[in-house]
């Protein structure tokens, strides 16, 4: 789920990590909330449909980004409130695509957030936190979910749903 209020932040660490994974699609938007990942590697027209069906009975998401976290693993992350409708977005895609468990099951807990960085010797919840600057706080809509490809040099949109329309039909790019 594309999040635009941090994007500038968000691009500017991939240009700094990973600038082969930058996508020059206009629509792309780096910054995003995870819904589930890895998903099918080809989805089929009717598991794109129920990807559609779930989308268009989820009304956007209201939230607000303010809090930094850190995961054990040292990124660094912003958590949206509430957090309880990407995760129960979550869960619906679950239950659809079992064989696709969150982050390859990795971990136990659906923990919804926008990635922002990773701890170093440079790098700390306070230093980002300073990076930020005012665009944090800041309210937020969710309003689709972006079927997104990552691969160097052809990072892209695939498929863009938009929530809550009944005719659940994806937009290809």
């Amino acid at each position: 789920m594309p999040v635009p209020a941090v994007e500038s932040f968000v691009r500017g660490r991939f240009e700094h990590y990973d600038p082969a994974y930058l996508s020059a699609d206009p629509a792309f938007t780096h910054a995003h909330v995870t819904v589930l990942a890895p998903f099918l590697p080809a989805p089929t027209a009717g598991e794109l449909a129920t990807v559609g069906a779930i989308l268009a009975g989820t009304e956007p998401i209201a939230f607000e980004l303010r809090r930094l976290e850190t995961f054990p693993n040292g990124i660094i992350y912003l958590a949206p409130e509430p957090d309880d409708p990407f995760r129960a977005l979550t869960e619906r895609f679950v239950s659809a695509f079992p064989q696709c468990p969150p982050y390859g099951g990795q971990f136990p807990d659906i923990v919804p957030h926008v990635t922002l960085d990773q701890r170093s010797a440079d790098v700390s919840v306070e230093s980002t936190r300073d990076r930020l600057g005012d665009s944090v706080p800041v309210r937020c809509v969710a309003d689709r979910v972006d079927l997104a490809w990552y691969e160097p040099g052809r990072t892209r949109i695939l498929t863009s749903w938009p929530l809550g329309v009944r005719a659940g039909s994806p937009s290809a790019r």
